[in-house]
Parts: C-alpha cells; sequence; structure tokens
C-alpha cells in the first residue's frame, strides 16, 4: 500500500476518534529542522481533515526578530508550534504553551557539512574535532538551537572558544535567512555545523557527519498547542499524526530519528 494512502488511513482515523473534530485555518510556528517532515505530511492531513495548515517558519530560540518566541512574545497567534524542546521550554516558562499539550515528535543531532569536493576533516573524536576547529580558515553555526549551544557550550568544552571566534559566523535561519549548509556551499565557510535535518538536504556540500557525543547535546523535536490556541483538537490530531508510526518513514527520510508512536 502507498504510503501516502497509510497515511491518510491514519489521518482519517485519528479524526474520527476527536470528538468535535470540526474544519479550520490550523496556525503553525515551525522551526527548520522539522520543516521538511511536515512539509511532506502536511497535505495529507489537509486532504484527510479538511483543515488548511496556515504556516509561520522561524527559529527555535536566538535573537532573530524572526524566533518563535520572540514572535509570540510580541503577540503573534498560533495554534500550534514545532520546534526545539529548549525553545519549548522558554515558552512553558513564559506561559505561552498550553500545560499538558507537548508531544515530542523526532529526535535530532549536530553534524558537520564541508562545501562539495573538499576533503572531509575527522571530526569523530573530541581531540579530532578539535583539530579541525583549530585549522579551519572560516567556521559556520546557526543562529538558533544547535549555533546557540555550540558557540556557548559546545565549543568552550572543547577549549577553543576564544581562538575560533575570530573567524566564525553566526549564520540567520529562515524564512529570511538560509541553512548553514548554502554558505558552505557558496564557500563563504569552509566548515558549518547545524542539525544534520537542516543540512543533509542543501546541494553544494558533502556531509561529514556528527560531533561527537561528548559535546551531542540531546536534542528533541516537540510539538505543542500555545497558551491561546483556538482550534486545540485540529491542533492536536496534527501533533498525533506527525508523532504516529505512519509518520516514521518520512521523519527518517529527513535526517532525523523516530520516536516510540504517540
Amino acid at each position: 500500500m502507498p504510503r501516502l494512502v497509510v497515511c491518510l488511513i491514519a489521518l482519517l482515523t485519528a479524526v474520527a476518534l476527536t470528538p468535535g473534530a470540526t474544519a479550520a485555518d490550523v496556525k503553525v510556528m515551525i522551526s527548520a529542522g522539522f520543516f521538511n517532515v511536515y512539509k511532506e505530511l502536511g497535505p495529507a492531513f489537509e486532504a484527510s481533515t479538511g483543515n488548511r495548515l496556515v504556516t509561520t517558519r522561524g527559529p527555535s530560540i536566538g535573537d532573530s526578530p524572526e524566533a518563535i518566541p520572540t514572535r509570540l512574545a510580541r503577540g503573534e497567534e498560533t495554534d500550534v508550534v514545532i520546534m526545539d524542546g529548549a525553545g519549548v521550554d522558554l515558552l512553558d516558562k513564559r506561559e505561552l504553551t498550553r500545560p499538558g499539550s507537548r508531544v515530542p515528535l523526532a529526535e535530532s543531532f549536530i553534524g558537520m557539512v564541508v562545501r562539495a569536493g573538499q576533503p572531509k576533516p575527522d571530526i569523530s573524536t573530541m581531540d579530532a574535532l578539535r583539530k579541525t576547529l583549530l585549522a579551519a580558515k572560516s567556521i559556520a553555526y546557526s543562529d538558533s538551537s544547535s549555533g546557540t549551544y555550540l558557540s556557548t557550550i559546545g565549543f568552550k568544552k572543547l577549549g577553543v572558544a576564544d581562538e575560533i571566534s575570530g573567524k566564525s559566523r553566526k549564520v540567520p535561519g529562515p524564512p529570511s535567512g538560509e541553512p548553514v549548509a548554502a554558505v558552505v556551499a557558496r564557500g563563504e565557510a569552509e566548515i558549518g555545523f547545524q542539525q544534520v535535518a537542516e543540512l543533509m538536504h542543501v546541494s553544494g556540500v558533502d556531509f561529514v557527519g556528527t560531533v561527537p557525543s561528548d559535546i551531542q547535546p540531546p536534542t528533541l523535536y516537540v510539538g505543542a498547542l500555545s497558551r491561546n490556541s483556538q482550534h486545540p483538537e485540529a491542533a492536536t490530531t496534527l501533533l498525533h499524526f506527525l508523532s504516529s508510526a505512519e509518520a516514521a518513514a518520512a521523519i527518517t527520510k529527513a535526517g532525523l530519528k523516530p520516536l516510540p508512536a504517540h
């Protein structure tokens, strides 16, 4: 049975089990790491439920005016957020999410790329990654969760934060920015770091691998309802679908690790 048909059946079942579900315009704020999964499966959700997804993109955290916490803090409305768990933690603390609505979607890992055709440095151990960072002429990382972690914690753990600060660049992400890999593909940075899901589908780069486990933060992509969600039933149905067994193939394809189905 084609995968899309399976997805549609799963969605129809979920909707049938949701009391009082009606068609709605479901507002979604989503960060880049889970976007490819959402983009692939969203049309099936819309076709099966009659709901329409109204999408706004932005980083999970960071100082960009497009960051999801910043958007919500200034009063932008959404029904559901899909983003790095650290970003949802921040929203929880600010009471911008609905208690008990959090749904884990996938696990993610920080990886590194080089420009296509260039030698792939060794980053398999802490010492190898340290040497690679010191030897690199230029380094790029994202302005969201992975880059914030590396620039404030990871590079310090490696003992190279001061040495590489002058040759490092923080790259603003979508919607107005771009993936770190695009900067590397143009030759504007020798190496680039970001969540694997945001690196692996960009042309012009070669994926080197993930950073060592000693500086690999536990990263989950999570969905949650906003505090003032206008369509909580439809938003909950969307999150249950994106965390279902039927979504696992799309999650893996996107460079993420599926979690046990919810």
